[in-house]
This record gives C-alpha cells, structure tokens and sequence, in this order.
C-alpha cells in the first residue's frame, strides 16, 4: 500500500513537473515515444480529478497560443478524459476559427454536458450558422438560460427580429442579458417603438439599457424622445452624457450641446471629443479649435476630428500644421490627409503622404486611387489599384467603386469587364454601393447590355441604380427603353426625385419624344411633388429646340421662375445651330459669353454656324474675340481601348507607330464610301481654303482614325467602342454611319453629348443629336 503511494506521489510530481517546464518551454513537451516508455516503467499509475484537471489547464494554454496541433498533441496522450477536456479542445477550435474541426469533436464526444451543448450553439452562431445552432438547440437534452440566451444573440446580430422575439418568448427564465439583448435588437435595427414597449414592460432595467435606448433614438435623429429618456435615467455615467451631447451637435442643436457640455458633472476625453466633433459638422473650425486647445487631455480620436475639420473646410494649411504637432498619429490620421489633399487637387502632396505613412489599409489605397480619378490622372489611378492588389492589400468596396469609375472616366471597358469579374469573386457583386459603380462603368463606356445585366444582378436596387440606368438609357439614344425603367421603378414603389426626371426628360429629348417630355415635365410637381430646377427647364429647351419648334423654346426660357443659366442658353444656342438660325444664336451666345466668358465650347458653337452660312470675316471675329478674352479651344481627341491600352488620336495624326498602315486603310475607305454615296461636309471646315483642302482636313479627324485603327485591331464579331472628348462633327458622323455598312461592324461612339451606335448604316440617334 505504501509503495502504491509512493509511485502515485512521483506520478503526480512527473506531471506537474512537465506542465511547468510546457508552460515556461511550450517546445519542450516529450515525445509519444518517451510519454509511452514512461506509462510503461510506472504502472500501476491510476489518474485522478486532480490530475486531468492540469491536462486540461495545459490544452487551454496551447489553444489560447494558436498552437493547435499541440494541444491536440497532449489531448490525443491524456490517459483518460472528461467532457472538461472535450469542452477545452472545442472551446478552443472555435477561438482559433476552426469551426469545422470543433464540430467534428463534438460529434465524437462519447458524453456531453450542458456546457458542451452551449459551446457549441455559441460557435455556430459566431460563424453566422443559425441553421445548424438552433438544429442543436433544438436536440438539447436539457437547456438553462445561457443556451436560451445564444441563440437569442444569434438572431439579434443577424437581425433576425420576429426569431429572436420568439425565442425571448419561449423562455422559462430570463436574465437581464435576455432582456438586453432583445431590446439592443430592437435598437440596432431602428425598431424604436417596439423598443420602447418592451422597456416599459420592465422596471428594474440597468444603466447599459437606459443609454442603449437613448442611443437608439439619437441615431435615428429622434432628439425630443432621446432628451425624455436621458432625463428619466435614475443616475447617469458619462456615457450617458456623451451621448446625449453628441445626438444634439451632430443635428445642428449646437447651443443645446454646449449647454449640456458645461453641466456634465464630470467630462473626460469622449466628452470634449464629442463637443469638438460637433462644432467640426456644424462648419465652426474656429469654435471647435478653441475648444480642442481647452482639453486637459487628448487622444487620436481628438486630433483626428480637429484635423477633418480643417480638410472638410480645405483649409489644408491648418491641418498640415496640426498634424506636425500631433504626438501620436494612427491610420486614420495619414488617411485624412491623403483626402484631403487629393480632394483639393493636391495630388502630389497626397502621394507624398501616401508613401511615407509608416502602415496602410484599404482606405488609404481607396483615397489615393480616387484622387487620382478625380483629378484626372486615370492611368495612375489604375496602375495604384494594381499595385494595391500585388502589395497583398484586401480590394474593399471604396477601391473597386474608385477603380471602376476610372475605367468609365477613360472608357476603358475590357479593365472595367476584369475587375467586374473580381469583384464578384470577392463575394462584392449585389450590394446597391458596387453594384451602381458597376452599372455606371457599363454605361459610361458603351455597354448598355452589359449595363442592362449588371442592373438586374443588384439585389437591393436604391435610387441611383433606377437613376443610373435611366440616364444610360438616355444618353444611348435609347429612349423608350429609358421610359420603361421608369415605368418599372415606380411600379417597385420607389419614389422618382429631381435626379430622375433629368433622365427621363433628357431620354426624350434624345429620342425626340416632345409631347411625353411635355407631359412629364407638367405632372411630375402634382405626381411626385418635384419642384423643377434649372437642369429640367434646360432640358425642356433642348427637347423643344431640338425638335425645330425655336419659338416656343424661347417663350419656355421667358417664362421661367428664375434667371436661365448659362447651361439653357446653351441648349437654345445648339439647337440653333442644328436648324440654322444664326440670329438667334447669335442673341444666345452673348448671353453666354457675359456669364462664363471662358466657355470656349460655346464660341466653337457660332464659329460652326457663321462657317456654315460662309460667314468668314464673323469666324474672324470670334477668333480675335477668343484670343483676346484668352480663350482657348479644346483640342479634339479621341481614343479607344485595344488589349487593356488606351490608343489615342488627334486631328492628322502622325505620333502613332501604325499611322502608315490607319491612312492607307481610310484613303480605301474614303473611295469606298464615295462609291456608295458618301459627300463631304466641307462647309464644317473652319478655314477659309478651296474644296480640296476641306475635304482633306475633314478626312483625318480624330474619330476617323480612332475607328480606322479600331477595325484594324479589334478581332471581327466585337463592337468598336470610341470616346471623343468634344462633340462629334456632322461629317464625321455621316462617314461614320458609311463605315459601319461597309465593314458590318457595330460602331459606338461616346462624344461629349450622348452615344451614338452606327449599325448598317444608321446611328441610333436618328441623325438628332
């Protein structure tokens, strides 16, 4: 007996041991070959409570290390096991993210306890599994309040409402973490009323719930319940005070917020933040920056709302200077920066920011890309997004939005196409936010089936995506089809705006529809009680100009509500142009040159017309007047993208290493489309010169050698897409219709107006643009 002690007394001892030398040397554990001669030399060697107990604490410290394998390791050598060392090994899976390797375990246990089944139901519903949770809860022999309670916090985070007022239903015993957890569903999913009847249902709530349903109503602006709820609290805490001065300062009710700030018994660095953060959104920097140098303590978030103040009033001076000063800056600092600079055109700055910040993440690669974008700079802006994606970096939302507007800015549709296809790998392709950059690429460069497609993959479709592919119908000559849309979206019960009938009375200006643009234009302040702006009264003008009737666009304009702008009397001066009325465009023009003296598109705009009419010595004219008001006119380009490059041509162009080959094709084409009837419109010409002359000027225009080149290069079946920077001549557009019919290709061509589709020797656009 005494011996079996002993040997029991030096077992324990062996084991202890090694658990302390695991825990100071994790490496050092023996191997299986050494564990195994050691049962064999110690036998009889019973194991009690005590001893699967340190098993167990040293599982538990391998898992809480990551090092799975090595607490598998130990579990598979202990030489018995409880449902304690099941519970450490699949507690421990689960911390670790290896779902599948817990449940495998789980199922494996030859007895589970209550704490296992819990476990269990927690890790389903931390992997977003409520199928299989409540399949396991529902197998529960026996449950107790935490079980009740997983699952209930399973369908809350999933927003799983009317489930999770089930399960609270259908529970024998609540907690106070029972009733928490329905009324934060009901928060977070903005069901303030619901919210507020199960709060009244109790009395004893704690101070967590009081600021949680005050939370809730400040988040949905609802200030007046919010102040009623703070002012019931029985005794408040900061968080309390800092949220009901944050929901006032965020909505405007700054003098409230400051009277709240100077009560606050106590206020520590959230306090002050909240009040700098709310004189930053109400546009009063100079208030906030007092303020901001009156805190006794300040932290990153403080700085950061001091420095976005300055950004958002680009006042990057100021921000520069208080980001110098500041002592500890995090992403989120580096990142306003950058936005702020990119946003004000500073892009160099920004890049000098963006390489020098010592850590990135998305955001950072989102704000440098879209500064490019915005600022024109779209080959940079694609080549950053491609080296986001080489650098390892995670392709967000912001960077694929910002990526694809670059493509649909240069009309670089098969890169568009690409990182479609990436998105939807990324598991991004049907939310509204990527889902409208998607569609407005589509449309932007000439793919309005594509467009059509990618509209009917968003799921959740908001106002933009009706808006975008109203519009992209419009601007494609598409008309009808635009109108259907419309159709279809107040059919789905969504509400048209402003935004939308632009679109709708731009498609039919484009497709000539007068009397249903007529219509619309007069029912939609009774049908959607939409008060019309200057771009709907343009667009009035531009239906009625277009379509010939001069006079009654002019009453329109005399009959607005306010002063035309610039924009209305540009649309009366084009259409004009188009139906030859030089003394009233001639009456439009002026009005445009007083107020954008600049406008160089709307001197291009008469020039055309008094050329037209041979009116040589006004071209003179307005050629002086341009040098003299330092006018210059944009020079034409146009470009298209072949094998993910973008080919770019001017007027006679002679840089491009296939000219030899793009002029030998179009002086074939030229005799080709004079044999089927084609003559120049050399009265476009802009110089006095003989016929000859005109004709050959009129040969090499950008687009002419953009579709050249274009019918050369693109492999036969696939459509020619052109983006021209100015809008696309009369000659030009008559050639381009011959071509189409010669080549039997589909041509489309973006210009600074619309789309023009030129199939078989017509153009979508009906010859009305």
């Amino acid at each position: 007996m005494l011996k079996l002690k002993a040997m029991r007394r030096r077992y324990r001892w062996r084991q202890l041991h090694s658990i302390k030398e695991l825990r100071t040397n994790p490496n050092s554990y023996p191997s299986k070959k050494t564990l195994t001669q050691r049962r064999h030399n110690d036998k009889p060697r019973p194991v009690g409570d005590s001893d699967i107990k340190q098993w167990n604490m040293t599982i538990s410290y391998y898992m809480r290390n990551s090092q799975l394998d090595s607490a598998l390791h130990f579990f598979n050598l202990m030489p018995r096991r409880s449902s304690v060392s099941y519970n450490a090994m699949i507690s421990g899976y689960l911390m670790n993210g290896r779902f599948d390797l817990a449940r495998n375990l789980f199922d494996e246990m030859p007895e589970r306890d209550l704490v296992s089944w819990n476990v269990m139901i927690s890790g389903c519903v931390r992997n977003n599994n409520l199928a299989a949770a409540r399949e396991l809860f529902e197998e529960m022999p026996e449950r107790d309040v935490v079980s009740w309670n997983a699952m209930l916090s399973g369908y809350a985070q999933n927003g799983c409402i009317d489930e999770a007022r089930k399960i609270f239903d259908r529970m024998p015993c609540k907690n106070s973490i029972s009733w928490n957890a329905l009324l934060a569903t009901y928060v977070q999913n903005g069901k303030m009323e619901e919210a507020c009847r199960l709060f009244e249902s109790k009395l004893d709530w704690d101070l967590v719930s009081w600021n949680c349903l005050m939370g809730g109503f400040v988040k949905k602006k609802m200030l007046v319940d919010a102040r009623r709820v703070f002012d019931r609290i029985p005794l408040r805490d900061k968080i309390s005070w800092n949220t009901i001065i944050t929901g006032y300062a965020q909505n405007g009710e700054i003098e409230e917020a400051r009277r709240l700030f100077n009560e606050s018994p106590v206020r520590d660095v959230f306090t002050w933040t909240a009040m700098v953060s709310g004189l930053v959104q109400n546009g009063l920097v100079d208030e906030a920056r007092e303020t901001f140098d009156q805190m006794p303590q300040k932290n990153a978030v403080s700085w950061n709302a001091m420095i976005a103040g300055f950004v958002q009033c680009k006042r990057m001076d100021m921000a520069r200077k208080l980001f110098d000063k500041m002592p500890f800056r995090d992403v989120t600092t580096w990142n306003t920066m950058i936005t702020g600079y990119a946003q004000s055109g500073e892009t160099a700055h920004a890049r000098d920011f963006f390489d020098r910040m010592p850590q990135r993440d998305p955001v950072s690669w989102a704000a440098m890309i879209a500064g490019y974008a915005q600022s024109g700079y779209s080959e940079e802006a694609l080549r950053l997004f491609v080296d986001m994606k080489r650098d390892g970096e995670r392709l967000n939302r912001s960077s694929f939005a910002c990526a694809l507007s670059t493509c649909a800015h240069i009309a670089a549709l098969e890169l568009g196409m690409q990182l479609h296809g990436r998105l939807v790998k990324a598991g991004y392709e049907s939310g509204s936010f990527v889902g409208n950059a998607v569609l407005l690429m589509y449309c932007k460069c000439g793919g309005i089936e594509e467009a059509c497609s990618a509209f009917e993959e968003i799921t959740e479709k908001d106002i933009v995506s009706w808006n975008t592919m109203i519009a992209g119908y419009a601007r494609h000559g598409f008309g009808k089809e635009a109108l259907k849309i419309f159709e279809s979206m107040k059919a789905a019960g969504v509400k048209p705006n402003d935004t939308t009938m632009v679109g709708v009375l731009s498609a039919c200006s484009h497709a000539g529809l007068v009397d249903r643009g007529m219509e619309y234009f007069y029912s939609m302040n009774q049908d959607y009680g939409i008060t019309a702006n200057s771009r709907h009264y343009t667009c009035m003008v531009d239906l009625l100009g277009r379509a010939g009737r001069l006079d009654e666009a002019q009453k329109f304009i005399r009959n607005m509500p306010f002063e035309p702008d610039a924009a209305t009397w540009g649309a009366l001066l084009g259409a004009s142009r188009i139906h030859g009325n030089t003394k009233l465009a001639e009456m439009a023009a002026e009005l445009i040159f007083e107020m954008e003296p600049e406008n160089a598109g709307m001197y291009v705009l008469l020039s055309n017309l008094y050329a037209a009419s041979g009116r040589w010595a006004d071209v003179s004219k307005i050629r002086l007047k341009m040098r003299d008001t330092g006018v210059k006119k944009i020079p034409g380009c146009s470009w298209l993208e072949v094998q993910n490059k973008i080919h770019t041509f001017s007027v006679g162009d002679s840089c491009h290493p296939d000219r030899d080959k793009i002029y030998a094709y179009l002086e074939e084409l030229d005799l080709k489309m004079k044999r089927e009837g084609y003559v120049s419109s050399i009265k476009l010409i802009l110089h006095d010169v003989d016929e000859e002359e005109k004709e050959h000027m009129l040969k090499y225009h950008s687009e002419k050698l953009a579709v050249a080149y274009g019918i050369l290069s693109i492999p036969a079946g696939r459509p020619i897409r052109v983006i021209k920077n100015l809008r696309v001549c009369e000659d030009c557009h008559n050639a381009i219709k011959y071509i189409s019919k010669i080549v039997g290709r589909l041509i489309i061509l973006r210009d600074s107006n619309r789309f023009h589709h030129f199939r078989e020797g017509s153009c979508s656009c009906g010859d009305y643009w």
